[in-house]
């Protein structure tokens, strides 16, 4: 979802969708989930994120119903529905195996939970002819789950879980078993369904770049507890920890002793023999507090000689090259045997690029284009 005038949590009177409470769940010595509060709007695209263990999973079972907080409680829609049992909640799931039944095709796949609820025909011949056409599988209708390519079955099973048009749709690692260009397609195609049907979307994903494109705001977990909460862009540029800077995309980290130097400015002293660093920072930094500035490699400038205006620049020696197609990532090594990185997108042909292994160069940046952090 793109970030535009939609953002419910920035209006105090807005009522969320779903609230935790203090959720707290243990299993048995483990604690996977820890005393988590959190709110999420209606329309919302949100994004749970973090590695392996973290809890993501976790926090989504416990809103479908599949497992019960050991404290705390959740709300949906202003009712708590911790004693809701997951069959009477307006929620629906769709899982990375998508668990469509092989043995039925797609139309019966997609009207399966209709019939169970026992919706007349007319209407049940409707509502499956409306998700063909939102999915765009009319033309698959009558093929069996092996006959359609795992894209298309990854859009059945979200017509499925759409056909009874729940309040909230979870959807847990949903494009895990798709190839990276499939994926990528898949992704925009899932937010224009959700822009269309208009309902909740919380998706569990470990994969950030998936993150980033769909969600309207992401949350990066770590061991149960949520790290910082916030919109892809703010995720991405306004990181709260080296930990979240770390997590998503790539960054360099520089660790000094940071002073103030002005209203909002900061000098880091990084390195024995080397010139401070300059910082903007509107968060307070006491005299010498140890302190991380995190610069992504994209907004690093590589140059043969030193730029005659640069506010920042380190002088290194190119020791590897990562060349991507559209853009390269030079390792520079610096001062003090730190690995730097700096990419530049590849507007020219290789022949013609200016740089390689062992070159000498300089890497320079603005005052305002890295983040100073305090952990």
């Amino acid at each position: 979802m793109p970030e535009c005038a939609f953002a419910p949590w920035t209006d105090p009177g807005a009522e969320p969708l779903i609230r935790f409470r203090n959720v707290t769940k243990r299993f048995g010595d483990f604690t996977a989930v820890r005393d988590l509060t959190l709110d999420i709007y209606e329309h919302e695209f949100f994004a749970l994120l973090g590695p392996s263990g973290c809890g993501k999973t976790t926090m989504m079972r416990m809103l479908a119903g599949f497992e019960t907080p050991s404290s705390g409680h959740i709300e949906l829609a202003g009712q708590n529905i911790v004693p809701v049992p997951p069959n009477k909640r307006a929620v629906n799931m769709m899982f990375q195996s998508y668990a469509l039944f092989p043995h039925l095709n797609v139309w019966d796949n997609i009207a399966f939970g209709l019939k169970r609820d026992g919706m007349p025909k007319d209407a049940l011949r409707e509502r499956v002819a409306e998700m063909l056409k939102l999915t765009h599988l009319e033309r698959f209708a009558r093929r069996k789950p092996h006959q359609i390519s795992g894209g298309q079955r990854q859009r059945v099973a979200l017509a499925r879980s759409l056909a009874k048009a729940p309040k909230l749709l979870l959807l847990d690692e949903p494009m895990g078993a798709l190839d990276k260009k499939l994926r990528q397609e898949t992704q925009f195609e899932l937010m224009d369904i959700q822009e269309k049907t208009g309902t909740t979307f919380v998706i569990v994903t470990h994969d950030q770049e998936e993150a980033m494109t769909v969600a309207s705001r992401v949350a990066v977990m770590d061991e149960g507890e949520l790290i910082q909460v916030a919109t892809p862009s703010a995720i991405y540029e306004a990181p709260n920890c080296v930990y979240v800077a770390d997590f998503i995309g790539d960054v360099n980290i520089i660790e000094g002793a940071a002073h103030r130097a002005g209203e909002d400015r900061y000098t880091v002293h990084w390195a024995d023999g080397q010139a401070p660093l300059m910082a903007a920072s509107d968060k307070a930094f006491s005299p010498a507090q140890n302190a991380f500035l995190a610069i992504r490699p994209e907004k690093v400038l590589v140059t043969a000689e030193r730029p005659a205006d640069a506010v920042n620049a380190i002088q290194g020696r190119i020791h590897d090259i990562a060349y991507l197609g559209n853009i390269s990532t030079y390792h520079v090594e610096v001062a003090g045997g730190r690995m730097l990185k700096a990419q530049t997108a590849n507007t020219r042909r290789i022949e013609n690029r200016g740089f390689t292994w062992e070159n000498r160069v300089w890497l320079s940046w603005d005052s305002t284009a890295g983040v100073l952090l305090e952990r």
